[in-house]
């Protein structure tokens, strides 16, 4: 056989070290070699002549024709460095190797490719972790500067299926990291450590990943596909899982009196800060939040107020008693520390956090999340007295006549009438402390410019208040790692409306934001900067 151009492929085998022989043509005499040869320094082949197996090193050339060989055909010589130059790439073979001797051991039904036995996805520090984890991403047992797509794929508990992809190019060594590799496009370009966990989306359009049962976690295959193509070649595959609940940490129904929610405990007797958290006017019982930041050291009490049980949904008037109900059952709780109950709330929610800082001397820091310094669409009756809903005109809703998406963001009267400001929370008479967050890219609340007008109502008495407003950050600040909803259905309403955001800009801020939140509690009911667990 002359000899040709290198056209065969380089395949490692995972090994540390074993015995070769080394021939330097047919006739010469076998040596043994026990110098230890490194995984990365090996890559095999066959000839369909024989269809045996042989292998050399990455330094062989034709001008250096040195072979290490052995396992041939019965009675056969080993083989030449240009009988190893003429094998095509076509006809190139994995193997497995027994390191027992120092013959290649032929698989009984070899692939004409790539082992995808030999490519791994791990997950770090463990393929299991909470949901607010950030996490490290990678893939060893590639080619060097191999084309490979990255898949994710997420059914959640409806049975819909959330995926994100992306494009990436092996390194030299034959790996992928992705707090360091760059995405080259797909759902996300550029180094993104968690972009397949973020970008996550439903062919069906309009639909919101969200956890309804905290007890179990969400599973993420994580898949490895040959080229930039049409992912039809898997080499490698792991499931990560994700969970909304720490060891230890209880999850106890409360049916007390009329409240409707749920108790998450740390696990110990700590003390620890208490929580109570509010979602919107979606309604429900929300719990995946409260469970993750009892996962990080609160007790955490997930209240409804609408739209579940026997609460209606879309009720006539609020009684601030019976928030003030809630406040009082984390009060009595012993794990609870004694310095103050803080409340966060998101969009509907976020004005009543507000307000029962302002009305209920237990609560000692707020956190509005996409909300305003007014009350909104429900009358709020205390004792003595009753904040009417701001304003609003529902003929000013528009809908889009390409996605039926509803535009809710001008159905507000103009919030600096003095007309409309009877409907303001009087914020300036609580002591609680204020972290008010906004997205600048939130199509259904106007909640950038309604919380700067808080803001600075509050700086105008004189008040020291927190406020983040986030750059393409829509109006569904979750925690970390939920991926943006730009749009789906209002559960209460009936309607598909939009809550806007971009995908990375967006993402970056709900990291930010969850770390804000903890931080802010932590310092203002347990008068320390840093928690003990790991923000």
């Amino acid at each position: 056989m002359g000899e040709r151009p290198y056209e065969y492929l380089f395949l490692p085998l995972e090994v540390q070290g074993f015995s070769l022989y080394m021939t330097r043509n047919k006739s010469a005499q076998q040596q043994q070699m026990t110098t230890p040869v490194l995984a990365s320094q090996l890559y095999f082949c066959r000839t369909p002549e024989t269809r045996c197996l042989a292998w050399c090193t990455r330094t062989t050339s034709p001008s250096s024709p040195c072979l290490l060989a052995g396992g041939s055909s019965p009675g056969a010589s080993p083989w030449t460095l240009a009988e190893i130059l003429s094998v095509r790439s076509a006809e190139l073979l994995p193997f497995p190797f027994d390191t027992a001797g120092v013959s290649p051991k032929p698989a009984a039904s070899a692939p004409r490719q790539q082992s995808s036995m030999a490519v791994q996805v791990t997950v770090l520090p463990s393929p299991r972790c909470l949901f607010d984890d950030p996490v490290q991403i990678c893939v060893t047992g590639l080619l060097p500067q191999q084309e490979v797509t990255l898949r994710a794929c997420l059914v959640d508990e409806g049975g819909e299926l959330f995926q994100a992809h992306a494009r990436y190019r092996a390194g030299s060594s034959g790996e992928l990291d992705l707090t360091r590799s760059p995405a080259l496009g797909g759902s996300y370009s550029g180094v993104e450590p968690m972009g397949l966990l973020w970008s996550l989306r439903s062919k069906t359009p309009y639909k919101r990943l969200a956890k309804r049962n905290v007890l179990t976690p969400f599973c993420v295959d994580l898949e490895v596909y040959e080229g930039h193509g049409d992912m039809s070649r898997l080499l490698g595959k792991c499931t990560h899982e994700r969970s909304f609940l720490a060891e230890g940490v209880k999850r106890i129904p409360v049916r007390e009196g009329r409240l409707k929610a749920t108790l998450f405990l740390p696990p110990g007797p700590g003390p620890f800060p208490g929580l109570i958290d509010l979602y919107g006017s979606g309604g429900g019982l929300v719990e995946y939040r409260a469970s993750l930041l009892a996962s990080r050291g609160f007790v955490t009490l997930a209240l409804a107020y609408m739209a579940f049980e026997d609460l209606p949904a879309m009720p006539e008037i609020l009684e601030l008693d019976y928030f003030e109900e809630a406040v009082h059952f984390l009060q009595k709780q012993k794990q609870v520390k004694d310095t103050g109950i803080g409340v966060l709330g998101l969009s509907k929610g976020a004005d009543l956090a507000l307000s029962m800082a302002t009305f209920l001397p237990g609560i000692k820091a707020a956190v509005s999340i996409s909300g305003s310094g007014f009350n909104s669409f429900i009358p709020l009756r205390g004792d003595g007295f009753t904040i009417p809903p701001h304003p609003y005109d529902l003929g000013r809703m528009k809908t889009s006549k390409e996605s039926d998406l509803v535009d809710f963001s001008e159905i507000l009267d103009d919030h600096r009438d003095p007309a409309t400001w009877h409907c303001r929370i009087p914020m300036e008479r609580s002591l609680a402390k204020f972290l008010f967050l906004s997205g600048l890219d939130d199509t259904n609340w106007k909640s950038d410019l309604y919380c700067q007008d808080a803001v600075q109502r509050l700086r105008h008495c004189g008040r020291k208040v927190e406020f983040c407003s986030y750059s393409g950050a829509g109006h569904l600040l979750e925690p970390p790692y939920l991926p943006l909803c730009q749009a789906s259905i209002h559960k209460v309403l009936g309607l598909f409306v939009q809550w806007g955001g971009q995908w990375k800009e967006h993402a970056k801020a709900q990291e930010d934001a969850w770390h804000r939140i903890q931080a802010f509690f932590w310092q203002h009911l347990m008068d320390s900067d840093t928690p003990k667990s790991n923000l």
